[in-house]
């Protein structure tokens, strides 16, 4: 399949958050390619300003004043009909350490909840917009290696699901993307343990892209994800619990 076909986007504005590394920045670039007028934002804001984007601002999804800086992001861009979100952290934790289960609750969760609330609310009022955002297949099953990352990311998948249906019930013209990636080789995933069928950030970011120009409503990445998730999905309560992940 060619991802990254020849749609062109010009006059369109998409705010992406997580922009400063890994699939967001990938993203980011890809859309300026096709046309888009880009706003980014990332807590490390000096890695944002090589990147070429219109406007660029400082957001930490875990602090009280994020949604304040989307604004802000979104005043200099002039609007946004994208809203792309790439933030999030994850690391295993099998001795299931208080801190690593607690910031990982507080990113994934609660930072998520509100900046993917607020770009609902601004969308809801605009009456119309794209929310985009890159969840995991971790979301599919519990996994005991990560239990608060797996966790977080199925009540992405959930919360996700709900605003779709919620807005379609106000009759509010937003559309949900769930981008659900297998093992991405980035920073997130960096350590001493090997994790299998490794995919490169470019290549996610170009199916990614091909996923919200063509408004896909859920996007496993890549096929081989697809079967296993697919595979987990059937496995029964009692055989899971048994597996040594």
């Amino acid at each position: 399949m060619q991802y990254v076909d020849d749609m062109k986007q010009q006059g369109k504005k998409a705010v992406v958050v997580g922009a400063s590394s890994g699939i967001g920045r990938e993203v980011a670039k890809i859309m300026m390619e096709q046309g888009w007028t880009v706003g980014v934002a990332a807590r490390r804001v000096e890695l944002l300003q090589d990147i070429g984007a219109a406007a660029v601002e400082r957001i930490d999804v875990t602090a009280d004043d994020a949604t304040e800086g989307l604004q802000r992001l979104i005043g200099r861009l002039g609007g946004m009909d994208l809203f792309f979100y790439a933030s999030g952290i994850g690391k295993q934790n099998r001795e299931l350490t208080a801190d690593i289960e607690l910031a990982t609750v507080q990113t994934n969760g609660v930072g998520f909840t509100r900046m993917i609330g607020e770009a609902y609310r601004y969308f809801a009022q605009q009456g119309n917009g794209h929310i985009a955002a890159i969840t995991s297949i971790a979301g599919t099953k519990g996994l005991g290696p990560a239990p608060a990352y797996s966790a977080t990311k199925a009540m992405q998948n959930v919360y996700l699901q709900a605003l779709e249906q919620q807005a379609r019930s106000r009759g509010l013209g937003i559309c949900f993307t769930d981008i659900r990636p297998g093992f991405v080789d980035t920073a997130l995933l960096s350590g001493d343990f090997h994790y299998p069928m490794m995919l490169r950030p470019e290549k996610v970011a170009k199916e990614i892209v091909y996923a919200i120009n063509h408004r896909k409503h859920i996007r496993v990445i890549d096929w081989k994800y697809g079967i296993l998730t697919a595979v987990w999905r059937r496995i029964p309560r009692w055989i899971w619990r048994r597996l040594a992940l």
